[in-house]
């Protein structure tokens, strides 16, 4: 026996996961330190030239939300608690921290190792970087949107840094937790969750603990956290192989499109397959159903996404319309942003409809060409879907609130708008192709070199004409000018998105009138 085969008999296995990471991490394709000092430089100038601006303007300004007394601040740490936990596991269940590259994970799936050596050590390092972002991202949301850094002296400060703490350790266990547990165990925690911190808000606002209501919160979020990591790293050694080394290659090919500019297709890899009902698309003679009924069978197959829609529909046409009926203007703008943001959210169950036209405009026809009743298959059923949920909840709270400054008519007329303009925002969205090449050269500046910016912006194009159209539409003096902004900035929307498939309105309108 050669000296090398006995130092591995004697390592440990906590040794030999470690050599193997350490000849992982050196190999010869490995990010070089150019490499690093770009992505700091990129990092230093967006920060400088756009973060602190924004973090300037935020603090000089009126704090967004306003919190005097720990009773006031104990609800809202619940809700900021439980929404943190849910996002933990709703993000475990699709990126956890026990997800490796694919070939590590092979190599580590060849060996000897138990799952709980390998993939333990780099859950415990994973978890402990999770929790410390935790930490950092809840402080400097507080730090920004409320008022308790403006009370240095003030003893709710202590109970909110305590508070923060907690939550940066439950969150990295909740992460855990949802990818090592089953979806019904998942579902169990995120309705005891949202259980244990109504009653704590409950408890916590009320007199009976004379302003200890945080700390009452944190002893609940450190006992949860106890909880949830003991039981979650004990399910480590019995996480399934095969499930994780498919969630760690989509990971991996995940990254890549990330990385080479189309973040987009990413997210296309995670969206759900769907599920049953595919006789339901045709009629007993083997005719296609209807655009309006084809359109909700297939919402319906994908069922997260069609729950997704039914929670974030409404609500938003909710926020919508107080937001639009509000008096108090930062309420108002507050309020009007979330609610179009959640409808923008919402609407993406609609996007198959439009993915298919993208297709259809794209890909050459492999049984002909057939524009017939092209229109009223790609705007049916997505103007329907959010016009209807949408419509009912801004209905149901015009008749439960009081009446607005503007009348109702106005309200209605400003949550539509929105509804359109977050309909072009979709569109603009679902016709995305390649990242253009255009966009990669350099944007030289006084401040430096600044196409990344471009190619961010390009990301999230929809979600940026949603908020700079809300933005706008909010300053606008009257209801109509404001809808007419929203129909101007959709049609662009309609354009552009259009533009990107290599058609335009007017050779599209040509082929429609031909066929």
């Amino acid at each position: 026996m050669t000296t090398d085969s006995i130092t591995a008999v004697e390592a440990g296995p906590r040794d030999r996961v470690h050599a193997v990471r350490h000849r992982y991490a050196h190999r010869g394709d490995r990010a070089t330190v150019q490499d690093w000092a770009y992505t700091l430089y990129l990092s230093v100038i967006l920060g400088a030239v756009y973060v602190a601006p924004v973090v300037y303007l935020v603090r000089t300004t009126e704090a967004l939300v306003s919190l005097p007394t720990a009773e006031a601040a104990t609800p809202v740490a619940c809700l900021v608690a439980a929404a943190v936990v849910g996002g933990a596991q709703l993000t475990g269940r699709f990126w956890g921290p026990l997800v490796l590259k694919p070939f590590l994970l092979h190599v580590f799936m060849s060996t000897d190792l138990s799952p709980t050596d390998y993939l333990g050590t780099i859950a415990r390092r994973r978890l402990a970087y999770a929790g410390l972002g935790t930490l950092l991202a809840v402080c400097t949301a507080t730090f920004l949107t409320t008022d308790l850094f403006d009370r240095p002296g003030s003893a709710l400060l202590p109970q909110t840094l305590a508070v923060a703490v907690g939550i940066g350790a439950v969150a990295p266990a909740a992460w855990l937790w949802g990818q090592v547990r089953t979806v019904r165990e998942n579902v169990l925690l995120a309705t005891a969750v949202a259980g244990a911190a109504a009653a704590t808000a409950l408890l916590g606002s009320s007199s009976l603990l004379g302003g200890n209501g945080p700390w009452l919160v944190t002893g609940v979020l450190a006992a949860a956290a106890v909880l949830l990591g003991r039981s979650a790293f004990r399910s480590v050694r019995t996480v399934d192989l095969a499930r994780l080394a498919r969630e760690s290659a989509r990971a991996a090919e995940a990254q890549t499109f990330a990385w080479t500019g189309t973040l987009h297709h990413a997210l296309d890899l995670y969206r759900p397959q769907p599920r049953g009902l595919t006789s339901a698309l045709t009629r007993p003679d083997g005719r296609l159903r209807g655009h309006l009924a084809q359109g909700a069978v297939r919402a319906v197959r994908t069922r997260g996404r069609a729950i997704a829609a039914a929670v974030f529909l409404p609500a938003g046409g909710a926020l919508l319309t107080l937001g639009v009926a509000a008096p108090d203007a930062r309420l108002a703008t507050l309020s009007w942003t979330a609610g179009a943001v959640g409808v923008y959210l919402g609407s993406g169950w609609v996007g198959e409809s439009w993915r298919g036209l993208r297709d259809e405009l794209t890909l050459a026809p492999l049984l002909g060409e057939w524009w017939g009743g092209m229109l009223a298959r790609t705007l049916a059923w997505p103007v329907v879907a959010v016009a209807v949920p949408v419509g009912l909840a801004s209905a149901v709270t015009l008749l439960a609130g009081r009446p607005p400054q503007g009348g109702p008519a106005d309200a209605v007329l400003l949550t539509a708008g929105s509804a359109v303009l977050v309909l072009g925002a979709r569109f603009l969205r679902e016709m995305k192709m390649n990242l253009p090449v255009e966009l990669l050269l350099p944007l030289i500046t006084p401040l430096g070199d600044l196409s990344a910016l471009r190619v961010f912006v390009w990301q999230f194009d929809g979600l940026v004409v949603v908020l700079a159209g809300v933005l706008v539409m909010n300053g606008m003096p009257s209801a109509s000018g404001a809808a007419l902004v929203a129909l101007a900035a959709a049609a662009c929307c309609v354009w552009a998105g259009l533009r990107r498939t290599g058609w335009s309105l007017r050779s599209l309108a040509t082929r429609l009138r031909r066929a």
